[in-house]
């Protein structure tokens, strides 16, 4: 695509935005006064839907579709990393590297905190997404604990048991059947907060898995041929 194509795209965009923006705020109320419309219609829908977090009842339910956006973006970044950071032209996967070397040498107690912490961090994970409808967390912030939580074997030293706990290929389907479940919930209006945290725990955590997995494998796993410039 030529450069003047994608200004023109972009000014198209812009301008659009602008107009919306600008539509919008004309028609809010003034600042300062004692009419707040948006907060007393938020915190009615919050309590009609039996959601005590008035916070996840907008995200999940009454602004679904913000959401939606922000799920599409995540699952992009995890798809652009797959793209990006995949094997290709003059690289090789060292498939023996792990095998060879199995666990790093690292203390005992650091090995022992990590296969502890690991149940335990789990856990703090799926009570954030499951509570997020009455406590601050979510499935954002819970997606995160649970992506991140299952590589504190590498940080254990034990990277072969990371690569068996986290088949990428799995992680890969999870995602993708995630997001979609969420996005069928969304347009159909179901307003089951609880069950939009979950999907998007799942979808954000599985995201995390991805982007990681990749990251590792192209400092862990990627080699140059013998004879080749690094």
């Amino acid at each position: 695509m030529r450069t003047r194509t994608r200004i023109l795209l972009f000014a198209a965009g812009a301008a659009g935005s602008a107009a919306l923006f600008t539509a919008g705020a004309l028609d809010l109320p003034r600042f300062g006064g004692a009419l707040h419309p948006y907060g007393d219609r938020a915190v009615h829908q919050a309590l009609r839907e039996s959601t005590t977090n008035t916070v996840s009842s907008v995200n999940f339910d009454q602004r679904a579709f913000d959401t939606i956006g922000e799920e599409l973006i995540l699952m992009a970044s995890a798809i652009g990393a797959v793209v990006l950071l995949r094997v290709v032209g003059k690289e090789a996967e060292d498939q023996g590297a792990t095998h060879r070397h199995g666990p790093a040498e690292v203390s005992d107690a650091l090995r022992i905190v990590g296969y502890l912490l690991l149940p335990v961090t789990l856990l703090i994970g799926v009570y954030v997404v499951a509570h997020g409808a009455q406590s601050p967390g979510g499935g954002f912030q819970g997606g995160v604990i649970l992506g991140t939580a299952i590589h504190l074997l590498y940080l254990a030293g034990d990277y072969p048991a990371l690569q068996r706990l986290r088949p990428i290929p799995v992680f890969e389907s999870t995602e993708a059947l995630a997001a979609g479940v969420f996005v069928a919930m969304a347009l159909a209006a179901a307003g089951a907060v609880p069950a939009l945290n979950g999907a998007v725990g799942v979808e954000v955590g599985c995201a995390l898995v991805l982007l990681i997995g990749k990251f590792f494998e192209q400092a862990l796993l990627v080699r140059e041929p013998p004879g080749e410039p690094s």
